[in-house]
């Protein structure tokens, strides 16, 4: 499957709550997010992405492991994902670390998720703070097969224009490179 998936920065987050409100309930979470590499960048280098999340919510605490392919749409960045629950996050870090591979970037992600029907499709909409970097982003995916890529992605599009998000709004930034970005910043001014 392909997590179709656009981002977009938002300038106004509490119409944006409002209306993703009017679609659903929203779920808090807070995402503890551990990227693997290997030693030399290979997964970043072919623009895949390994990933252990730890999500904290008001009633649970779950963790995922997540490999996610290389993009197969530039636009958009979405990608082909393959996720699975794990019982114990400990134990998926020392497995991954003892194959190799190596955390090349953890930070936290405070989100507030949206689930709903709309366009024929389950979509998720997943409002996103990233304590390290300024502004609020939304993310918006359904899963779908990559033959209907295209599609899923329009319905995306119109469903974003629905909440109020403009085209100039979407973003194909990586929370991964931004956080990055600024903790070199930060290292630079210290």
């Amino acid at each position: 499957m392909i997590e179709a998936e656009l981002k977009a920065r938002v300038h106004a987050p509490q119409e944006i709550l409002r209306r993703l409100g009017e679609r659903a309930d929203g779920r808090v979470e807070v995402y503890q997010d551990t990227y693997y590499d290997t030693v030399d960048g290979s997964l970043e280098a072919r623009d895949e992405e390994l990933r252990v999340r730890t999500v904290h919510g008001p009633d649970d605490t779950r963790t995922v492991l997540t490999y996610k392919g290389a993009r197969v749409d530039q636009d958009s960045g979405s990608k082909p994902e393959h996720e699975t629950r794990v019982e114990d996050a400990e134990a998926v870090h020392a497995t991954l670390r003892g194959l190799g591979y190596v955390p090349a970037i953890a930070f936290e992600k405070r989100c507030r998720n949206y689930a709903f029907q709309a366009r024929g499709r389950q979509m998720l909409a997943t409002l996103v703070r990233v304590p390290e970097l300024d502004g609020t982003f939304l993310e918006l995916e359904a899963q779908v097969e990559e033959k209907d890529l295209p599609t899923a992605l329009d319905d995306i599009r119109a469903v974003l224009a629905e909440l109020g998000i403009a085209q100039d709004d979407l973003t194909t930034e990586l929370y991964t490179q931004s956080v990055k970005a600024q903790r070199l910043s930060e290292q630079k001014e210290a």
